[in-house]
């Protein structure tokens, strides 16, 4: 039974699933915005405002808690200094999904991911 297991396996290992949601947070905070699939996106979404509510805390705890997480500590730096004052005064709700269509090679249904 799967009673209160959250989460998407997206056809992958622990350690791989992690490492992608990782590396997409990482990019979706340096340039963003990003092309992947609906249901990557869709785990993304929540570790990326989880990362932007720790920059909006600013303190060194959540600092070393991104670090731990991004993998790249420019993006850090970027994050707690320049995105998350962008929203001070936001309650939540930082990322919006724009639908493309579906992918030309095998139909998966492609999103864009960007910071509001």
């Amino acid at each position: 039974m799967r009673h209160r297991v959250s989460g998407r396996k997206l056809s992958r290992t622990t350690s791989h699933r992690m490492s992608l949601c990782r590396n997409q947070v990482t990019e979706l905070l340096k340039y963003g915005k990003i092309v992947t699939t609906e249901a990557k996106a869709k785990e993304v979404r929540s570790l990326a405002e989880k990362m932007i509510t720790m920059g909006k805390a600013g303190d060194l705890s959540a600092r070393r808690r991104a670090l731990s997480f991004m993998t790249s500590k420019t993006v850090v730096k970027k994050t707690f200094d320049e995105t998350a004052p962008r929203y001070s005064n936001r309650a939540g709700g930082y990322t919006r999904m724009a639908k493309l269509g579906p992918r030309s090679g095998d139909g998966a249904p492609m999103v864009q991911l960007e910071l509001v």
